[in-house]
This record gives structure tokens, sequence and C-alpha cells, in this order.
């Protein structure tokens, strides 16, 4: 009996939904940085109701944006949290990239990007149908991470992610992982 990928037979909810490809960890495969960060839900809220700001137009994309709306009205929360895992999962993204790229050279090594440099709407949080979350690196930073980690390594089977939310924090866990491969239809 032949496998079916799942995410073949079944189709998102709407159009606009980011799709995943299934991720498949090989046995054996190297973590090679971990990444973790926790924002405080209620301090990003006072930032993003500030007069003319731009910060969420700025840190996320609009598919970010409608995410978190969507999150928000579904589950009668707060737009606040659901942006505020999407960006301590950006944080955790740089961390662990960070602590891969030393991992692979043995020592520190200086950031690929300045700070001032990084757009961070290039690290975008997207969700399968079931909500679970992924990362799609894009533009400068994708090349970064492939000139730093080698061919491949932006793609989104090789960060790992994992988001919470409770009591007015919201945290994210990222993994950088060598080894990871498209599983096999």
């Amino acid at each position: 009996m032949r496998a079916r990928r799942l995410d073949a037979v079944l189709r998102p909810r709407e159009p606009e939904a980011a799709r995943l490809p299934s991720i498949l960890v090989a046995p054996g495969a190297q973590v090679l940085g971990v990444g973790v960060d926790l924002v405080h839900v209620p301090a990003l809220a006072a930032q993003l109701s500030q007069p003319g700001t731009v910060l969420a137009e700025r840190a996320f994309t609009p598919r970010e944006r409608r995410a978190a709306r969507r999150r928000s009205v579904e589950t009668g929360s707060q737009e606040a949290e659901h942006l505020a895992a999407r960006w301590a999962a950006k944080e955790a993204f740089v961390k662990a990239w960070s602590q891969a790229v030393n991992t692979l050279a043995g020592t520190g090594v200086a950031p690929a990007l300045a700070p001032q440099e990084l757009d961070w709407r290039e690290i975008e949080v997207v969700s399968d149908h079931w909500h679970r979350p992924g990362l799609r690196l894009e533009g400068q930073v994708a090349q970064a991470v492939g000139a730093g980690l080698g061919p491949g390594a932006a793609a989104s089977a090789r960060w790992l992610v994992s988001l919470t939310h409770d009591g007015g924090w919201a945290g994210a866990v990222v993994l950088a992982c060598a080894g990871a491969q498209e599983p096999r239809t």
C-alpha cells in the first residue's frame, strides 16, 4: 500500500493560508542551534496601539497580521497575543541561526546581517491548516542563512518552531536542524 502525503489530500481552508511542507527530520539529524524568546503581551499591545506607530507594518507581513486577526476572532483572544508569539519566533529564529553558524564554524562568528539591515518581514511565521507553525525565509535573510549554513538551509523543513501564549506572555522555541529532508512520496 502506497502512503499518500496528507498535504496532497487535504487543502487549506482559505486560499491565502500558507502551505507548509510535511516535515520529516531524518534519524540522526543534528540540531545545530536552539533559540528561545519570551514576549510580554501587554507591552507589545501598548506599542502596537501607540498613535502613528508603524511597528506592525515593519515587523509582520500582511499574511501574519491577517492570521493573528483571524485567530483572535476564532478563539476570542487578543490579536496582540498572536503577534507576540510571532515576534518571539522571529527573535528565537535569529538566536538559533546565530548559534547554528557558530556551531558549524567552531567559534564565534559575527552576525551575517547587522541588526539595522534585518528586515523582520523576511522571517515570516506561517501556519498550516491545523495551525502548526513554521518559518518562511525570504530576501536577504534567506541569502544570508544559505551563505552561513549551506545550500537548502533556508528551507522551512530546516527550522522547527513551537509557539505558546498564556497569562500575558508569549513564547517561542526555534530549532535549526541539519539533515532535515522532505518525505518521499
